[in-house]
């Protein structure tokens, strides 16, 4: 029997077998705001799906530069982790960070309008330790099961082969909960002038534990030392055109140069009590915790201080994982990071290979990895004879018996649970607190940002949704935007 060349795509939607899909919005947890599990096959199949989907190029964060570098801890965290590397101070760590944009493929420019990836990887003698975030604190949507969904409305259309604001903003307005990171990414910080001069975040909740066991949530930030510098929209399509490798260019000649970047480097932390009845979902990655209320705490010092020599071999083949953890640090219920356990370390394992990890780049520096993990493409034959199980009694590697992280109770039933919501919970409440703190100028520059992105739609629905949701954040943002769409609209 022939198959049919094309499928129908009314109906109920459903999985790759046929089967119908109940629940797309929310992925399946232990109980309401426990991790999510791994009989989810949805979320599995839509992510392994995802991160198959182009060859060999990065699907996300294709467009990237990297140095090493050093981490240097100021402050004593003993009370909070054990993680080995943060255990005095004047300790320092090799790193590695990799810098890049998100939608872009490889050969798109830099500067453009789009969040920067800030993905670093501690050689600690414990293992490494990735920190895989953005220079955003939050992010488009909270749950990984979505992400598929959103980085195809970023990605060209399969019938026009170009990204289209209608789908763009069709998502976005039946996304509420992105409203928070549109209003940073149209922003002034929307465009960094370079990779040295922005911010960096972990953007999701981490678990610290002491030696003693307690546990702690915490957030990461990463404060530039050379000070923020952006672009405005016109600066950044003329630097585009005049030189797409302006990003690299700028952090690879900075080194050269000697004029090494560097970031202070703090924390919130937050109780583990305090989490279930803080105002907000602290695991919510659309969300911040305001520093009003959890103070940030300088811990360290990061510093760039030299280039890769092969931009191959050690920028487009390194690979970082937010699944690699040390003692003393570990996930929180957070739904998208615990979709990115999964899928950043089979994304690896499908683009570079199942022996990435033994790249230069990737493979630990201050201690030796040792698995039973054998064979496969580009095995270097490492292990010897040595036997590939456990446990053995012919001297093999085993097992500590002590977790690397704290345990996290959970209650409840099974199911596609939406993330819990707290006192203060909204998809609106902070994007109205971040435009309310911007200037006058910032706002009108934010506005002319968007107006100019909205008006491009070709719906008037799609742009209706769109500006409810920023009229909902603040009734002066949404007024001030939809006239602003009506006079570009005509």
């Amino acid at each position: 029997m022939v198959q049919e060349a094309h499928v129908t795509t009314q109906g109920p939607l459903t999985t790759e077998a046929g089967a119908p899909v109940a629940d797309n919005q929310n992925s399946e947890t232990a109980g309401v705001g426990g991790p999510v599990l791994v009989q989810d096959q949805l979320l599995l199949e839509k992510l392994a799906h995802f991160n198959r989907e182009r060859i060999p190029e990065r699907v996300v964060h294709a467009r990237g530069a990297g140095a090493y570098g050093t981490f240097t801890v100021t402050a004593d965290v003993t009370p909070y982790t054990r993680a080995a590397f943060l255990s005095e101070v004047g300790k320092q760590t090799e790193v590695f960070l990799r810098f890049s944009t998100v939608a872009g493929n490889l050969g798109a420019a830099d500067a453009v309008r789009d969040p920067r990836g800030f993905a670093l990887k501690f050689y600690t003698e414990e293992g490494n330790y990735d920190l895989v975030g953005n220079n955003t604190p939050v992010f488009f949507i909270k749950d990984a099961v979505k992400f598929p969904d959103f980085i195809h409305t970023q990605k060209r259309d399969p019938y026009t082969g170009s990204t289209e604001a209608d789908n763009v903003w069709d998502f976005w307005s039946l996304s509420p909960e992105s409203t928070h990171q549109v209003t940073w990414l149209f922003g002034d910080r929307g465009i960094p002038a370079s990779y040295r001069h922005m911010d960096g975040f972990g953007s999701h909740t981490f678990q610290w534990s002491n030696a003693a066991g307690e546990a702690f949530w915490v957030k990461y930030h990463f404060k530039t030392d050379q000070g923020i510098k952006n672009l405005t929209s016109a600066e950044a399509a003329r630097l585009a055109g005049e030189d797409p490798d302006s990003h690299q260019r700028d952090l690879r000649e900075a080194i050269e140069r000697g004029e090494y970047p560097s970031w202070t480097v703090g924390v919130q932390i937050m109780p583990v009590a305090e989490a279930a009845t803080y105002r907000f979902n602290p695991f919510d990655l659309t969300k911040v915790w305001p520093h009003a209320d959890y103070p940030v705490v300088e811990i360290g010092k990061l510093e760039l201080n030299r280039n890769p020599e092969n931009i191959f071999a050690e920028v487009e083949q390194s690979i970082f994982s937010p699944a690699h953890f040390v003692p003393g640090i570990g996930p929180s219920p957070d739904k998208m990071l615990q979709g990115r356990l999964f899928a950043y370390g089979d994304a690896h394992r499908y683009r570079v290979g199942i022996n990435a990890d033994h790249l230069p780049v990737n493979r630990p520096h201050a201690t030796v990895a040792r698995t039973h993990s054998r064979d496969g493409q580009l095995y270097d034959g490492r292990h010897g004879g040595a036997k590939n199980y456990e446990p053995n009694s012919f001297g093999g590697p085993f097992q500590t018996d002590r977790p690397l992280w704290s345990a996290t109770a959970v209650s409840g039933a099974t199911g596609n649970h939406p993330a819990p919501v707290h006192a203060e919970d909204d998809d609106f409440v902070q994007a109205g607190n971040l435009y309310r703190l911007m200037s006058e100028d910032e706002k009108e520059r934010l506005i002319a940002n968007l107006a100019g992105f909205i008006a491009k739609v070709s719906r008037d629905d799609i742009v209706e949704r769109a500006i409810d949701n920023f009229r909902r954040a603040d009734g002066d943002y949404g007024k001030r935007l939809e006239a602003a769409v009506q006079a570009l609209r005509g």
